[in-house]
Order: C-alpha cells, then structure tokens, then sequence
C-alpha cells in the first residue's frame, strides 16, 4: 500500500491517499457516537476517495435504512478494491456486509463483528454497530460480552462506559450500570448515551424527581442529537413525570414542547419521533388519560396511515397498530399486521421462531386497540412478561407498558386473582410506582380483600411523594 495508507481516529490503517476522505470517516465515527444529526458525513468520504474500501463500505451500511437503492452501488465498489483494502478494512468489510445482507445470518454477522473487536479492540464504531445489532436480536447479554471483551483496551475512552452502561441495565445489574454511566459521565458531561443509561437505572429505581432534574439539566446537549436520542430523553421525562404522578399537564407539555415539535425542524426524521410519540400515548391511555390527547393521538394517526414509516422498525410497528386500532382505522390495521406477517414468512425459520412473540403481541395490540380484551389476553396467553419480547427492538422501560396493559386487561376483564398475582410481583420489583398500587387496590377490591385499604393508602402516600 505504500505512500496510500493512512490511519484513522483508532489509529488503524486505511488504504487511501485522501486526507478529506479520512477526515470525513472520522467525522461519521464521532456522530454515530454523539447519536448527531450528521451521520450523512459518511457520504462525503468516497467522492473523496472512490476507490477507499473503509469509505464505500461505512457508506453502504449508512445508506441501506437512509437510502437503500444506493447502497449497492458502494458494496461493489468496496469489493473491487478489497485486494489493496488493509487487514482493518477487510475485517470492517466482512463485517458489515454480512450485517447488511439481504439473506443474513445472525449468528455469522455476530461472529464476525466479535473476531473484528478481538483483533481491532479500538474500534468503537464497530463496537456500537455490534451492540445495536444484538439490542434487535434481543440479546442484552451478548452485547455486554461484546463490551467487555474491549474495555482493557478502552479504560479512560470516551462513550465506552455509556455502552456498558446500557448492556449492564438491560441484563437488570442496575448497581454496576449506575457506576459505568457515572463514570461515562465523568469521562464527557455532553455524552447523551451515559446520560441515557444513567437515567434508565433512576427511573427503575423509582427515584423519579432526581432522573428528570438530572436530564433536565443536561438537556442543553441534545441539540445536535438525531431525532431519536432528543426525543427519546424527552420521552423518558415524561415518563419520569407521569410514573411519579406529576400533573398530566406537565406530560402534555413535554410532549407538544419537546417531543411533537421536533417535527418542526427541517432535517427531523418522523418515523424517530413517531416512535417516542406512540411510546408516551400509549403509556397515557393505559393510564387513564386517553382524553387530554385525545386530539394528539388523532394527529399522529392522521400521519401514519400514509405507511410511509411503515415495516421501519418492529417496534414502531406495533406501536402503529395498536394508535390505528384505537381510532379505527381497522383496514390500515389490518394491512400493516398482514405485512408483518409476510415478512415474518420469508425469515428463516429460526429468525420465524424468535420473532413469533412479536406477532402476537402485535395481534394482541389490534385486539386491544379495538376494544376486544379478552381476546387479546387469549393472544398474549396466561404467562406473559414483555421482557420476552426483547426482539422487537425495544428495551425493558419501553417494553413495561405492555405488561402494564396487560395488568389492566386481567382487571378489566375480571381476572382479578390472576391480577394481584402478577402485580404482586412486579410490585417487588418497582414498590414505588403508585399507578402498581392502585392497580392492587383494584384487584384486592374486587376480590373483597381488606389489603385494598393499605394498597389504597400506599398509593397516595407515593402520589404526593416525588413532584409536590
């Protein structure tokens, strides 16, 4: 390679001639790491250099949710050159390409960013990428085996503990994850995904004043952040709000002020803030407050039946069908689920077998939507957790909406025994949400139990407790 190598931030060897084009690499490694509103970067780095194979292989991957039509056009451009790519470049290349592949096999795609951590343990981007792959397989623990592999390499690295952080939480070590996001933290005040990760083990731990203080202040940084991060760190305040028994009011202006207007901005990205919206009104319509967004809910719908953001994301999905039930717009419905059902019908059969639970809990959402309970407990089945639907793309705090739907269902239905049961358990868990209590004093009424008093009274006890 000669005079053409250079290296990149990682100190790892590109074959290329062009500074321009290795500055543009380095620029996408810092925005996918800052979740910034730039990763287009990307694009810059092979009109610099068209033979770079790092440039054209990074621009593929970025281009295939971006703009798909494009990105074979850099694959094989990438593959022409692989002969005088580095050993860096080759091992990226294998990597993403089988990530991106239309036929790909998981377990091969997972090995393959594993072998690439092991022999390039700088690579953070690749470490993301990675962990971002095992969060829609559902497998938190992967993503925690791939973070530690690296960390002795990484020690005092910017985002790394942000990365623990988030594996740690999700495997339910929020002790451990509190110390990696305070540490990502000290590293870089500005680093969104440590703030993230902090704020996850807050709110689970119920200490919801100091979560929304905490991201409130830090609130200032988000500015350059995609429309998912800015969006998503509004969403875990207002649900930090709405857990704590704030005023709905206080929801509300979170969402219009901080969550629906991101649409505003001319380079925001709806199906990323679609689905922090549809996250928030689901979590209010559970709740109780279907009327004060009402009107919001009936916006948003208007948005999505045009299936533009449609068979974007499984969770998005979801999310879609239940706001399109609940409105009644049964045939758009009933198109989306029939699509996912399709698709689900050309995975292989061990990808069908892993993404069943999210077929039905997706039935499960059409029926709920619509109003039919009973047959939506059928779907959902006697021992539901959300937890086991980790493979639609969502985390633990976004997944706890549905075993809180599904609670009131149970109720709703008459399924008190079965009711208190699990509430019971979760309440363990969580013992300072109120809405869990007031769900127990409502099984416990039905039932004629005494306890309904003192569920009754820790409820209001824990309503006045956090935002006064």
């Amino acid at each position: 390679m000669g005079e053409e190598v250079k290296v990149d931030k990682w100190g790892y060897e590109v074959n290329t001639s062009s500074d321009a084009c290795i500055s543009a690499i380095n620029a996408y490694y810092h925005q996918l790491l800052i979740y910034g509103r730039e990763r287009s970067v990307i694009l810059e780095a092979p009109l610099r250099d068209q033979h770079c194979v790092l440039a054209n292989i990074l621009a593929a991957h970025f281009l295939c949710s971006a703009d798909p039509s494009r990105a074979p056009l850099h694959i094989q451009a990438a593959k022409s050159r692989l002969q005088q790519a580095s050993a860096y470049e080759k091992a990226v290349f294998d990597a993403v390409s089988c990530l991106i592949s239309q036929d790909r096999d998981d377990d091969l795609a997972l090995e393959l960013h594993s072998k690439l951590l092991k022999d390039f343990p700088r690579d953070l981007v690749s470490l993301k990428r990675a962990q971002v792959f095992c969060f829609y397989m559902g497998r938190p623990d992967l993503s925690f085996n791939l973070v530690q592999q690296v960390l002795h390499e990484n020690q005092n690295e910017n985002y790394i503990y942000g990365m623990l952080a988030f594996s740690l939480l999700e495997c339910g070590q929020m002790v451990d994850a509190e110390k990696a996001a305070k540490r990502g933290f000290e590293i870089n005040k500005q680093d969104c995904w440590s703030q993230h990760a902090l704020c996850h083990v807050l709110q689970y731990e119920c200490r919801f004043k100091e979560a929304v203080e905490f991201m409130e202040e830090c609130s200032s940084s988000w500015s350059l952040c995609s429309s998912f991060m800015l969006t998503h760190n509004w969403w875990h305040v207002s649900l930090c709000y709405l857990e704590g028994h704030s005023s709905i009011r206080k929801v509300l202006e979170v969402y219009d002020n901080y969550i629906w207007k991101e649409l505003e901005r001319p380079d925001a990205a709806s199906a990323e803030v679609y689905l922090n919206a549809l996250g928030l009104l689901l979590r209010v319509y559970v709740r109780g407050h279907a009327v004060v967004f009402e009107d919001r809910l009936k916006t948003l719908v208007s948005r999505l039946t045009d299936q533009s953001t449609w068979y974007i994301e499984w969770h998005l999905d979801l999310l879609t069908i239940w706001a399109l039930a609940s409105t009644g717009e049964l045939v758009k419905t009933e198109a989306l689920l029939q699509g996912l059902k399709s698709r689900l019908s050309r995975m292989s059969k061990k990808k069908q077998q892993t993404m069943q639970r999210g077929i039905l809990l997706a039935e499960a959402l059409y029926e709920y939507g619509r109003g039919n309970h009973i047959r939506a407990l059928e779907l959902l089945g006697p021992d539901f957790n959300a937890n086991h639907c980790k493979m639609i793309g969502a985390s633990d705090e976004q997944l706890d909406v549905f075993n809180e739907l599904w609670y009131s269902m149970l109720l709703s239905t008459g399924q008190a025994t079965k009711a208190i049961e699990v509430i019971e358990k979760q309440v363990k868990n969580r013992e300072g949400v109120p809405f869990l209590w007031r769900l127990l004093e409502r099984g416990y009424s039905m039932t004629g139990k005494q306890e309904a008093r003192v569920a009754g009274e820790k409820a209001m006890a824990l309503e006045t407790s956090y935002f006064k």
